[in-house]
């Protein structure tokens, strides 16, 4: 990973902006981050949307542009399915929503006081910047990647699945993605059980492996239980959705051909 500070364009992102007079209200009742904590302190939350049921949908973070609340989420389909569901659920609101499906957002590594806003996930996430930088070095996108997976940090649905990925699973609440205060919200109801009574039963592990399987691959323990499930990787480093209760360090696929191991913190 390079030491010095520097910057990366991420792929596939997109925005989504919400505006009218009831936006903030709107929001507050689906998302799992709470609107109101948004503000000079906070100006760039990390949020989810999710299913009744609390599956997992879409990730997205959220800023303030005057009156408007802006969402920087993952881009082309996945930014107009979020566009759509929002649809859905304005029933009333007295709200705009408008796509753009491809938007250019630069992460900023490293870099002290850098252009953009603090990426609230992880104190080493730098910040986000809708422009790009002057005067930092720029890096290929891989190398924000392995940087990203070395602090064991999903990315939206080239790691949760939607529909099936639970947030605590994927350690969503310890990157600020979820407020256990704010009042209902979108499937607030198993997300809240499962925190309370410590109900997750796998957790985000970061994986080495000279030949790591494409995502949602099958991972097995070296007597053969299938023990999780591939998510993104970089090189030769991963992350990997990993039943809590397996204490080893060696996996491999359905081939068996591939030696993975567990890193553990």
């Amino acid at each position: 990973m390079t030491q010095q500070g520097f910057f990366a364009k991420l792929e596939n992102r997109g925005r989504i902006t919400i505006s009218g007079p009831t936006a903030q209200e709107f929001l507050q009742g689906l998302i799992t981050a709470d609107i109101n904590a948004l503000g000079p302190a906070n100006p760039l939350l990390y949020s989810c949307l999710l299913t009744p049921n609390g599956k997992f949908l879409h990730d997205f973070f959220i800023s303030r542009q005057e009156s408007a609340f802006v969402l920087d989420c993952e881009g082309g389909d996945r930014a107009n399915h979020l566009a759509k569901i929002l649809s859905v659920y304005k029933l009333r609101a007295q709200i705009d929503i408008q796509c753009q499906p491809q938007a250019e957002v630069f992460a900023i590594i490293a870099v002290p006081e850098a252009p953009g806003l603090r990426d609230p996930r992880h104190p080493d996430m730098g910040y986000r910047s809708s422009g790009k930088p002057e005067n930092i070095s720029q890096v290929p996108f891989p190398e924000w990647d392995r940087h990203r997976i070395n602090l064991l940090v999903p990315d939206g649905s080239r790691d949760m699945l939607p529909e099936r990925a639970t947030l605590l699973e994927f350690g969503l609440d310890r990157l600020n993605a979820v407020s256990f205060d704010k009042g209902c919200y979108l499937g607030q109801e198993l997300t809240a059980r499962m925190h309370y009574r410590g109900l997750a039963k796998k957790h985000l592990r970061k994986l080495s492996g000279a030949n790591l399987p494409e995502r949602g691959a099958a991972l097995y323990s070296a007597d053969g239980k299938l023990v999780g499930e591939m998510g993104s990787s970089c090189g030769d480093i991963g992350l990997a959705l990993i039943k809590k209760d397996y204490a080893g360090e060696d996996l491999k696929t359905e081939s068996g051909l591939t030696e993975i191991k567990i890193l553990l913190k």
